[in-house]
């Protein structure tokens, strides 16, 4: 902690003592919801289920278990990996302030790619007998994952954590994490179901019936209009949830772009390169130089505390809202909850990357290969000219470099990724979508002061400026692993690449200036 702690842009925002208390005295009416509970968290080791495990241990201090689902992976048994997941840096701040939580968390067995969870029958008893809330978070969020893993894990895992919910007696509330673009086919995203792209049994079926091969190759029939299985599987478990979330207290919540923490436990936190934390730091490090994307399109991020916060005061009003028609007789709607950005606190690709400019000049990294040049092009065919002459040729030139060395050319592999996940996000960056997220604002409006302060989830009050101070920096520390340390090296690197940038555009303008004159002097003298 000792980077963090010498950085106060990093520093988890810590409210005064009274206010985050967990005394049974003094709870607010979401801590109250919490009190005694018995939580499910699936996607617990994910970079969204790790801060909601954080925020649910230290700030519902009354709650009484949390389950987390975790499959055993490399050989590593169940409690290892769930002791491995408190090593983070995130859960520093919850050692210091409630040093007692680790009993009251359980690993159990399990796997959402597995028929029935994997869940052992005794596992499976104890979480029906003793849950009372659930968050099924767990999903795979590979765009060009393979179908029928998709299907596997955002489907099928959907279906089998519901048949477990219908049999919990105690079950008090249930919130599945959607996405905001699961129906990116519709131009406007309102707070309701939509009809399914696919019926899922008919769906699962198919998975089951028809060999990897043969799925993969219908592929582009089966999605149609959906741009990857990713948003295809996740529009469909809506509906797995509309068919078996009948008579329980569920509610979906669908954040849009994911990115790092803002103010909690520690500010800019980032452990993945999805999306646009991807671009900043495939930018920053000078690999990425162009992006197929509209710079006046909205960049629709959220920053993970708040979407964790929203997910918790959700199934709160999940609960008041169920009971309230089963008291009155009335009939229960399942509530969506879309957590975006574009309707509170909206901005564009281009302020996001130029905000990121601006920070990310006065830090750059210690592991840059090349100075910053991002070119944001909404013109198709300019944009496959752009990646020719700022990937692919230059991938080319030092792989040619390390051939003449005796080494093994790397940099056609790294760019060949480089334009996958340029692809990938192209879809979401060339478009604009009108949300509506009259629920989200209703339940920020409801909750108590107090609540909104331990919950911060109102994105009309997120200043995106000092959030990018943080980020930028987040991003060299936790996700390229460049500690601040390295900055005064990083600078004199900087100045280097930036005078090697020059030279190198100088040069281009020379060689293409000399093209352009010999063409046309061969014209004249033609004619």
């Amino acid at each position: 902690m000792e980077f963090i702690e010498n950085d106060p842009l990093l520093l988890g925002d810590h409210e005064p003592k009274n206010l985050d208390s967990t005394d049974p005295e003094n709870l607010t009416p979401v801590q109250e919801f919490y009190r005694g509970a018995s939580v499910l968290i699936t996607g617990a080791t994910g970079f969204l289920g790790k801060i909601l495990l954080e925020k649910l241990l230290r700030s519902c201090g009354e709650v009484s278990t949390v389950y987390l689902l975790v499959r055993n992976k490399k050989g590593k048994a169940v409690a290892t990996r769930v002791d491995e997941i408190f090593d983070e840096v995130v859960f520093e701040r919850l050692k210091k302030e409630c040093p007692k939580f680790r009993h009251k968390v359980v690993g159990v067995a399990g796997d959402c790619s597995l028929p029935d969870l994997g869940l052992s029958l005794e596992d499976r008893k104890r979480l029906i007998e003793n849950v009372t809330i659930v968050f099924h978070v767990a999903a795979t969020v590979r765009f060009d994952e393979k179908l029928k893993t998709a299907i596997d894990i955002n489907v099928r895992a959907t279906q089998d954590m519901l048949r477990l919910a219908r049999e919990m007696p105690k079950l008090k509330s249930y919130i599945h994490v959607s996405t905001a673009y699961s129906n990116c086919v519709e131009p406007v995203i309102e707070e309701r179901i939509y009809p399914p792209a696919m019926d899922y049994k008919k769906l699962l079926v198919m998975s089951d019936t028809l060999s990897d091969k043969l799925l993969d190759n219908l592929v582009p029939t089966i999605l149609e209009k959906y741009p990857n299985t990713y948003a295809f599987t996740k529009q469909i478990a809506e509906s797995v949830v509309q068919d078996l979330g009948k008579s329980l207290p569920v509610g979906i919540t669908r954040p849009s772009i994911v990115v790092s923490t803002v103010k909690e436990p520690v500010r800019a936190w980032i452990n993945n390169m999805y999306g646009a934390t991807g671009v900043v730091a495939g930018s920053g490090v000078g690999l990425l130089r162009t992006l197929h994307c509209d710079k006046n399109s909205n960049a629709n991020i959220v920053p993970v505390d708040m979407c964790v916060n929203s997910m918790i005061a959700a199934a709160w009003d999940v609960n008041e809202q169920f009971f309230d028609a089963v008291i009155n007789e009335k009939d229960f709607d399942i509530p969506i909850y879309n957590f975006e950005s574009s309707n509170d606190c909206p901005i564009t690709w281009e302020y996001f990357m130029n905000t990121s400019l601006k920070y990310g000049f006065s830090i750059p990294s210690a592991k840059a290969i090349w100075y910053f040049c991002l070119i944001l092009e909404k013109n198709l065919l300019l944009y496959t000219l752009y990646t020719f002459f700022l990937h692919t040729v230059p991938a080319l030139l030092v792989d040619g470099a390390l051939l003449c060395i005796g080494k093994k050319p790397k940099m056609m592999k790294v760019y060949s990724k480089v334009n996958k996940f340029s692809k990938v996000l192209s879809y979401f960056a060339l478009k604009n979508w009108t949300f509506k997220s009259y629920n989200v604002q209703r339940v920020c409006r409801k909750m108590s002061d107090r609540d909104n302060r331990i919950f911060f989830s109102d994105l009309r009050q997120l200043n995106w400026d000092m959030f990018f101070q943080a980020y930028l920096r987040g991003v060299r520390v936790f996700l390229i692993n460049d500690p601040m340390d390295t900055l005064p090296a990083a600078n004199v690197k900087w100045r280097r690449l930036y005078w090697a940038h020059q030279t190198t555009k100088v040069v281009l303008a020379y060689f293409v200036l000399r093209f352009l004159w010999t063409c046309v002097s061969f014209f004249f003298n033609f004619l």
